[in-house]
Parts: structure tokens; sequence; C-alpha cells
């Protein structure tokens, strides 16, 4: 595949703001080839991916690791993984990894000079970041939401007259909450990834903007996108492979299989290497990469995911993946966002604590509980129910996970 741009750009038309304070074009003083970006305040990184942009550098935009060390060359890049299992990790990429499908993207959404893309994450996270430098290389104003509290972004969005949105499921429960009645009708594309949209959030998402198609997609700090879904996409499903992507189903033997197994990728949005870290479900085979997430395949090639080896588990000789019980909690509750997390049982291996987002209410663990025991059997679902009054979360907009679970011990 040949680029014609091998790095990105802030091309002269596209506008740059925090919230909705514009960022100016300004170059910086350069004292190394390559930016570490620190990124939790994202009013005060902008001007300087600004300045990375304009200037040709490697960057990363990093939080919650050390950057001594990091580096990468003028045409690559370091993101960071989401960390929900622990510490981020720092990805290395080509920047052409992405410009690829930036070109594919507004060949399949149709975008023009008119459009205006917002995320609502911090830069530290792909998702958000991707977001951005989607925009203003292509040439679209690009509106950076993180600085705005929740309760005022529905706002902003409709005040800057956002068309696209790139967002994580929890954000987007997260915005429906903290809107008003005033629905968004400027939004015509919502790109959700990062997580399981359940159908409960969707639906209140669809009646915020009831002119915005909503098309999850699959992918990985270090895949990027796998899986792209459409207008008639299953419910549950990620969707098909996105544009140049193959993907395979393997077993543990490493065969393809039509049963869940392991899902592995060949395609050319690859990232390099890491630059930070390593993951053991991380692996690279005959073309193909892995991340260790499990997913099974239906006849017409729509991916359904299973969730994560590494909070896949056994009770009772049954494997478990909690994110599907977390799935069915959410869509079925008034809850914004629950986790399901193991704890050891000398019996059966395993037993299970949810933990759901507001204040204590009774009738509704019951209810969690009641609705776990018909769905996945008494075996499986949680022996306990707790409340937390904001679930605590990584700059990816996923729970953390470790933190959760250090705060479930405290409560014994």
């Amino acid at each position: 595949m040949t680029h014609k741009q091998q790095g990105f750009r802030w091309h002269p038309d596209a506008q740059l703001f925090a919230g909705a304070e514009p960022v100016p074009r300004s170059v910086l003083p350069v004292t190394s080839r390559f930016c570490a970006v620190h990124a939790a305040n994202t009013a005060d990184a902008l001007p300087a991916l600004g300045s990375a942009l304009q200037s040709g550098r490697g960057f990363c935009l990093y939080e919650g690791i050390d950057p001594a060390g990091l580096t990468s060359e003028p045409d690559q890049f370091i993101t960071l993984s989401g960390g929900s299992s622990g510490q981020p990790k720092g990805i290395l990429r080509r920047q052409s990894s992405w410009i690829d499908s930036f070109d594919t993207n507004r060949r399949l959404f149709g975008y023009t000079a008119q459009d205006r893309i917002a995320v609502l994450g911090r830069l530290s996270h792909s998702l958000a970041l991707y977001g951005v430098l989607e925009a203003l290389h292509l040439g679209l104003d690009a509106f950076a939401l993180d600085p705005v509290p929740i309760r005022r972004q529905a706002s902003v969005l409709a005040a800057e007259r956002i068309s696209i949105l790139y967002a994580t499921p929890t954000q987007l429960r997260l915005l429906v909450l903290g809107a008003s009645d005033e629905p968004l009708p400027q939004i015509r594309l919502i790109l959700c990834g990062g997580g399981a949209l359940d159908d409960s959030t969707a639906q209140t998402v669809q009646n915020l903007c009831p002119n915005a198609a909503i098309r999850v997609f699959y992918g990985a700090a270090e895949t990027s996108f796998i899986t792209l879904s459409g207008p008639d996409t299953p419910l549950a499903s990620v969707g098909q492979a996105y544009p140049g992507v193959t993907i395979q189903i393997c077993d543990e033997t490493g065969r393809e299989t039509t049963q869940i197994g392991e899902v592995w990728v060949r395609s050319p949005y690859l990232f390099e290497r890491y630059a930070l870290g390593h993951a053991d479900d991380t692996q690279l085979r005959d073309g193909f990469l892995s991340v260790g997430e499990m997913g099974r395949f239906d006849r017409t090639g729509n991916l359904y995911l299973m969730g994560r080896k590494t909070r896949m588990l056994q009770i009772a000789d049954q494997t478990i993946f909690p994110e599907e019980i977390e799935a069915q909690i959410c869509a079925a509750t008034p809850i914004a966002a629950c986790a399901i997390l193991p704890r050891p049982d000398p019996v059966r291996g395993h037993r299970l604590i949810a933990v759901l987002e507001g204040p204590a209410n009774a009738d509704l663990a019951a209810e969690a509980q009641q609705l776990c025991r018909e769905r996945f059997g008494p075996l499986i679902a949680p022996k306990q129910v707790l409340f937390h009054p904001a679930l605590p979360l990584l700059a990816s907009g996923k729970i953390d996970l470790p933190k959760l679970s250090k705060w479930v011990e405290d409560q014994a």
C-alpha cells in the first residue's frame, strides 16, 4: 500500500478546540526530536500536540506512566493501551497506520468540510486521540470536550454544531445522564468503541441524537479498527471486518473454528511493537495478531465478542466471561455502569461480586441477582451486590478494575 501522506498534519482548514475555546496554531520551542505531552489537563495538552504536528515530530500523549526513555522516529508516535487490567502499555505506531483509516472513514461516512468532530475522553486514550488527529488531518474542526463538565457536554455539542462524535459506551451513558431534554439533531454519526454498547444505552442515545447513525466498532490500541457495525448488524454483534482487515477465530491448537475461540487479525493498521511494558496475551503468528480477545462468528460473518482471556474464569467447570454478565445487567436495569469481579471459592473455583454504580438500593440489588439467576443460573449469578457512588474510570473511559477490586476488598 502506498502512502501519499506519511505523517500527521494540521490541515490549514481545520481548527482545534479545548471545550469551546480555540487552540491557537503555534510551534513551541523544539528541544528534542520527540515530544512527550502530559495529557491529564486536556487544555494544556492540545497546544503541545498541535506544536508536535506542525514541527513534524514523533509524540506521546501520556498519563499514569513515566515517559522517560520513550522515543520514536518523526513518522511514528506512541499511544497508550486502556490499562483496564493494569499499567497502561506504550503502543508504537507508524503514523501512516492511522492515516490509512482516516481516508477509509472519509469514504465510508462521507465526511464533508462542514463536519465537526468531537471526542469526550482524554487524549491519553487512543480513541480520543484518534478522533482529534483524524479531524485535523482531514481538514475538519476538532473538539476535545474532556475539559467540559459532563452536565454541559450536550449543550456544547449543540452550540458548536458537532456532527460526528467518538465515544465509549460509558461516556455515552454519562452524556445522556447529563443532558437536558433538548435533543441533538445535528449529530449525524456516532462512532462507539472501547466496550459493549447495550441496547438500553443505544436507545437512550438514539433518543438524544435522533438523526445519528450509531456505528459500533471493535478494535484495540494494538490493532486499531477490526470490525464495524452497520444498519443490519444483529444485536450484540460488533459487526463485520473493517475494510482491509482479515479475521480468523482459532481454537487453542491454532486451527480455525466455528465455535468460540481466540480472535486473530491481519491488517494494515497494526502497531509496530510495545515501546513500554508488554502483554503476555499479545501474539503474532503468520502475519496475524491476537490481543487475547475471545469471540465467535455467525454464518454471515458478524463477530460476537465474549471477553478477554485474562478475565475468563471457571465456576463449577463452566467457562465464564464477566463482560457478558455486565452487559446483561446494564441492559436490563437503569444503572449507568457495573462491574463483575471474581473472588476465590474453595468449592466452585470462583464466586462473583457485582458492583453497581449509584446509591445503595436493596430492590435493585435483588433485581440484578434475579435476572442473573434466570439468565446464567444460580451457580454463576453474583452472590453479592455492592453499590459504588461513581465507579473509578481510566483515561480511556473504561472501569479501573484493579482500583475497584481494591475497593471491594476494603469493604470486607
